[in-house]
């Protein structure tokens, strides 16, 4: 007997019973309990009876051992699996399965709209009455749409999704939802309805007032209900002429961006029940429009996943009822409200407030407005159905009779992945840091990756999530998500001969295509990082034609030169000395980040070609990733150490994407890398390139403490100043919120971005010390960098073997470090002072020593050099404040602009200020000096 068992069985990446788009879905599962150092040598796995024995550690992604699937399918799956000794556990729970999908060809719905609209992106109520002949064994409904739409049965829900079925590139691309309806059902006559608007389908997408439908003026409907009958029969209600169809119905108009207008007068009581009355109804056109063949949903829907209240009420300086929910998040509100009948009620949405009325400029052309008008029968709730706002603060206008708070509440909407990651630290700011990044995903990552869900964008910009993917997969499953959403992304390459479009599904024709690094890199990154995350070589499969053609754009790009230069960039994008205007303008030459980029592309790809046995590719691949590296070094970085361009992101990438291997050069690298952080007074100088890598490549070369001083930072630029200024999202800039509490100037100014978000990941990695070693975690990597200032910190992480958590606790002068290693796997344990070791499975805990740093050597005056006063927080926050009495944003700018080196004074630094200023500063050092 053993107490092992296994605690958890999941079909592809489905948590709990699986809906699974594919016919042969790879199983895995997760062992709790057992003694220390578990490790499984065998695994027996039981569909209906039919029982398969494989042998070996395997438990991830397991290729189905069963007959594939036939469409429609239910089976129960169980498991158990054996230790080294031969010691089976139990087997698990039942995991039900069902093959979510219909044969190819089996599609026979056509597309059905309203037949003579009269207004672009008319919403839409479709319905079909037909008759239950007799005892049903089953009843599925399968829907798709050129724009969103939800499904109802008899007057009830079909299912609980949002938005469905997302967003996807129309022309090449349909995905279809799947519900099991039967228990809807009744013997005799029933009713499928649609309500139906358009969504992403119909919105217009475009920049500087350049705007246009990319898709189409009105949406449709795709739909087949499949009927199984007790005695072995079928038959299908599909989407055809035989339909009804009204565009009158309570949903006026609906936006992404505009937001939803909905008359309860029109309310049309039992319109999708039996027995509703055919006047007003007429018939449905099919549209004719060649459409692909609807696949089945393989990413989570979108869903309602919390209701927030209202934290605090409050009257703007116009008059206006401001609702302040304590949070920026993405959803839409839901009223409970009685009034005369025609009293209209609007909300306005808005992320923050200037001078205490809602900020309207970020948004743009995005009017983020819900309108209700009421029925005036009684109480009334609602919620829009197919538009979603990035907001914080509402504005209520013509509510009727007293405002009570209760009766608004903020539903937030997401795609509805599992949480997975955790990270906790002693410090308050970076708890509050992480947690923005984590609201910041979840608002983001609703149907596709985003880059913001508020103003007149939302879209799939490829840079944002090739830099944010490695800190994704570690707060949620994100597997299904971004492996669906490369799919997109290998379809618009084919129709650009393997360019990467900047945004995914592609809508922005009016910004000019071609090449650009860092954005068309997403094509081998975030597939490199699926497979370093969730150990699936699978998605490297599906994908490698795509990366492939990515490394083959590269090639030709660079001309044989190992370099790519000379074509339009973005560049270190939002570098913090970018003028607001020219956010690409950044102190890295965009060339260099082109080349780079170039060289790293190249490299997975030889590594992937590698591991998927494509070896004259990989040959082709890894010689051409050398001649990049070589060329690289060659024009960009000196034998000294310095690179062409003398900023921190140039540095970071040359170490962090191994362009520079010599050892020697690498130090001389890392150490100029350092010396530039203080320089700019531990600001942060970086933008989205850059920002997931700079405190990677100080820690990796011993400078843990710059890196800290980095992330603790609270002066703008820094991650920490939008914290200090309320921030519970990441923001889009570094200050898109100045000191003053105005907005940056710049056209653009999101304060929901999670790109720069993305140095989560190291601290996962790196603060806390837990990584994957091997994909998929097979192997862990406990290794903390403890920061000075920092007591504690922990990172949780439910890896695809199970839970995995490191913590660390300072206890004097030691640090105490806790390790939770999940059973079927071990762990690379790497702590300062001591040589790397493994251990198996199970908890440990080891302690190492690591003294309080050495003081700083004696009293600072006018003649210590700026990088003393620096990198003395003390002294430095006693200049800062000295200055700060004479003139605030004097102090800032002395902050902001001083360079902090050894060769210059702080007496320089101050020498073009009032001459009463550095005889403060003087005696308020001398101050401190006496303690």
């Amino acid at each position: 007997m053993t107490d092992a068992r296994i605690t958890e069985l999941r079909a592809e990446h489905c948590r709990g019973g699986a809906a699974v788009a594919v016919a042969e879905p790879r199983l895995s599962w997760e062992v709790g309990g057992g003694a220390a150092d578990w490790r499984q040598s065998a695994a027996e796995l039981c569909c209906d009876g039919r029982l398969v024995k494989l042998d070996g550690p395997d438990s991830v992604l397991v290729d189905w051992p069963f007959a594939p699937l036939a469409p429609g399918r239910r089976c129960e799956v169980q498991v158990r699996a054996a230790d080294s000794e031969g010691v089976w556990t139990p087997w698990s729970r039942p995991l039900p399965v069902e093959a979510a999908f219909l044969g190819r060809g089996r599609w026979r719905a056509e597309p059905i709209a309203l037949a003579a609209p009269d207004r672009p992106a008319q919403p839409v109520l479709l319905r079909r009455s037909f008759t239950v002949r007799g005892p049903l064994r089953r009843a599925r409904l399968l829907w798709t749409a050129l724009g969103v739409a939800e499904m109802e049965v008899n007057g009830s829900a079909a299912d609980d999704t949002v938005l469905s079925p997302g967003w996807t590139d129309y022309r090449r691309r349909l995905v279809h939802e799947t519900a099991d309806v039967t228990d809807l059902l009744v013997p005799g006559e029933n009713v499928v309805g649609a309500r139906l608007a358009g969504g992403w389908y119909t919105e217009e997408y475009g920049f500087f007032g350049q705007v246009s439908r990319h898709y189409g003026e009105q949406p449709s409907l795709m739909a087949q209900l499949v009927l199984e009958y007790e005695d072995g029969t079928s038959e299908e209600v599909r989407t055809d002429g035989r339909w009804l169809a009204r565009g009158d119905g309570p949903l006026v108009s609906s936006g992404i961006y505009a937001g939803e207008h909905h008359d309860a007068r029109r309310e049309l009581p039992g319109w999708s029940r039996p027995g509703a009355t055919a006047r007003g109804w007429s018939p449905a056109v099919p549209t004719g429009e060649e459409v692909p063949e609807p696949e089945p949903r393989s990413a989570p829907p979108v869903r309602r996943i919390e209701t927030l209240p209202v934290r605090e009420v409050a009257t703007s300086p116009s008059g206006a009822l401001l609702l302040d929910f304590g949070q920026n998040l993405v959803g839409r509100l839901r009223i409970r409200v009685r009034g005369p009948r025609g009293t209209t009620v609007t909300l306005r949405h808005a992320e923050v407030l200037e001078d205490g009325e809602l900020a309207l400029r970020p948004l743009r052309r995005a009017a983020a407005t819900d309108v209700y008008v009421l029925s005036g029968e009684g109480e009334e709730e609602w919620e829009p159905r197919f538009t979603f706002h990035g907001f914080r603060y509402a504005r209520v206008e013509g509510w009727p009779g007293e405002f009570d708070p209760a009766d608004v509440s903020a539903v937030v909407v997401h795609t509805d992945m599992a949480r997975t990651g955790w990270f906790d630290c002693s410090d308050p700011l970076l708890n509050r840091l992480h947690e923005n990044v984590v609201w910041s995903m979840r608002g983001n990552f609703l149907a596709i990756p985003t880059d913001c869900p508020q103003r007149d964008e939302r879209l799939g910009w490829t840079g944002d999530i090739q830099v944010f993917a490695p800190t994704a997969c570690f707060l949620y499953d994100s597997s299904a998500f971004l492996a669906s959403w490369l799919r997109e992304l290998a379809l618009a390459q084919e129709r650009a001969g393997g360019v990467v479009p900047f945004v995914v599904p592609p809508v922005t024709s009016g910004l000019g295509d071609g090449a650009a690094a860092a954005w068309g890199d997403a094509a081998t990154v975030v597939p490199w990082v699926l497979h370093e995350r969730y150990g699936d070589t699978g998605v490297l499969r599906a994908q490698y034609p795509s990366m492939r053609d990515w490394a083959n754009v590269l090639l030709a790009e660079s001309g044989g030169t190992g370099l790519w230069e000379g074509t339009l960039q973005f560049g270190d994008w939002l570098d913090p000395s970018a003028p607001a205007d020219r956010p690409g303008q950044a102190r890295t030459d965009s060339d260099i980040v082109a080349s780079a980029h170039l060289f790293r592309s190249l490299d997975i790809v030889a590594r992937c070609a590698h591991l998927l046995d494509h070896t004259e590719d990989a040959r082709r691949f890894a010689d051409a990733a050398e001649h990049a590296r070589e060329a690289f070094v060659r024009t960009y970085v000196s034998a000294a150490g310095r690179m062409v361009s003398d900023a921190q992101t140039a540095y970071a990438m040359a170490l962090r994407f191994g362009l520079v291997t010599d050892g020697q050069l690498r130090r001389r690298l890392a150490r100029r890398l350092a010396e530039l952080v203080r320089r700019d007074g531990y600001r942060i100088s970086t933008g989205f390139v850059g920002t997931p890598i700079v405190t990677d490549a100080l820690t990796d070369h011993g400078y843990v403490e710059t890196a800290g001083r980095l992330l603790t930072q609270t002066e703008n630029p820094s991650w920490l100043y939008p914290v200090t200024m309320g921030a519970t999202t990441v923001w889009e800039r570094w200050d898109s919120l100045l000191e003053d509490g105005t907005l940056n100037p710049g056209e653009m100014t999101s304060f929901n971005h999670y790109a720069l978000g993305a140095v989560a990941d190291w601290m996962h990695r790196v603060v806390a010390g837990l990584a994957p070693d091997e994909p998929g975690y097979r192997r862990i990597r406990v290794a903390p960098r403890p920061l000075p200032g920092l007591e504690h910190a922990s990172a949780r992480h439910l890896t695809p073997y199970g839970p995995a958590g490191v913590r660390w606790r300072r206890r004097g002068e030691e640090v105490v470090v806790r390790a939770s290693v999940p059973p079927n796997t071990e762990a690379r344990v790497e702590l300062p002072g001591r040589e790397a070791f493994s251990v198996g499975s199970g908890e440990h805990e080891w302690v190492f020593h690591q003294p309080a740093p050495e003081p700083r050597s004696g009293p600072l005056q006018l003649d210590s050099s700026t990088a003393e006063v620096i990198d003395d927080p003390r002294a430095y926050a006693t200049v800062i404040e000295a200055i700060a009495e004479h003139s605030p944003q004097m102090a800032r700018e002395v902050g902001r602009n001083t360079v902090w080196g050894e060769r210059r004074t702080l007496r320089q630094a101050l020498m073009f200020l009032p001459p009463q200023v550095a005889v403060d500063v003087e005696r308020a050092l001398a101050a401190l000096a006496r303690g």
